[in-house]
């Protein structure tokens, strides 16, 4: 009889997965596993014994990680900040990095009464709803030109329990040309944040296969210098925000947030500071109208 041990499936696999670049194979194994036993990884146990039909589901989808699509999309849902989200290739990977926006805005927002905020770009809806979970006070708008995206972020908000009066979710893109009328009737917001589009088009070609392959294109091109989505939210929020409101916007490097911060300082805002995500990589940028 074979061995159908998790602790031998697992080394069988590590070659070949480690041989496509793919260099946390030993945990990824393991989420793999949890997901289809329905339990946390912590709690694997390497003696356990997968069956014939558990064995056949992880190798469909040990396959679909040797074409580099993502551990999260390939099981549905990812960890961010305090909570766990659906996800598909529909939307964006939720990142670590944009935790400290989360972070930021909560801390921001637990000193303002029944505060109002915006998010351009919602996709999983990882941020707004992030916000929301952790501040039972407060309101929300969420705008996505994607309806598949919001679609998503709206399974996700029911699973946080997040009260349908509480967010609003609205398939309109910044560039519209009436989306100014869309979101005045539900301005002023105290808060306005945003992970947009900012990687220049040229260098979409050579992202990871995980990124260009498996998130949607129309999350990732930020237009010729990575700054278009940029300029257009700066616009906007000025006559979006409340006197005194904040606005929040992930970058992809200190150069853009450099740049971000004196288009927005020309626009009138005030520049407030700069956040360093986990990694210690410039990532947030902090504005005040």
């Amino acid at each position: 009889m074979s061995d159908t041990s998790i602790n031998y499936i697992i080394n069988q696999n590590l070659n070949l997965l480690q041989s496509r670049g793919i260099e946390s194979s030993r945990f990824e194994m393991k989420v793999l596993i949890a997901h289809i036993l329905g339990i946390e990884p912590k709690y694997l146990s390497g003696t356990r014994q997968l069956d014939d039909q558990q064995i056949t589901q992880l190798d469909k989808m040990i396959a679909k990680r040797l074409t580099h699509c993502p551990v999260d999309k390939i099981i549905g849902h990812k960890g961010f900040y305090k909570y766990d989200f659906v996800v598909n290739r529909d939307v964006l990977s939720p990142r670590a990095d944009t935790e400290i926006m989360v972070e930021q805005a909560v801390e921001i927002l637990s000193g303002i009464r029944q505060p109002k905020i915006l998010e351009f770009g919602v996709g999983s809806g990882c941020i707004i709803l992030s916000i929301l979970a952790d501040l039972p006070n407060i309101r929300g708008v969420g705008i996505d030109i994607s309806e598949k995206a919001l679609a998503i972020a709206d399974i996700n908000a029911e699973k946080l329990n997040i009260a349908a009066e509480r967010l609003t979710l609205l398939k309109a893109g910044w560039f519209d040309e009436d989306i100014m009328e869309k979101l005045t009737e539900y301005a002023p917001f105290d808060m306005i944040l945003s992970n947009p589009p900012y990687i220049p088009d040229s260098e979409i070609a050579f992202l990871d296969d995980e990124v260009k392959k498996y998130d949607p294109l129309v999350a990732l091109k930020g237009g010729k210098d990575g700054l278009r989505d940029y300029n257009r939210i700066i616009t906007l929020s000025k006559d979006l925000l409340k006197s005194e409101g904040f606005l929040l916007l992930e970058a992809g490097d200190s150069l853009q947030l450099k740049e971000i911060s004196e288009i927005a300082q020309a626009s009138g805002l005030k520049f407030l500071k700069i956040l360093k995500d986990l990694g210690g990589k410039e990532r947030c940028i902090i504005l005040k109208k």
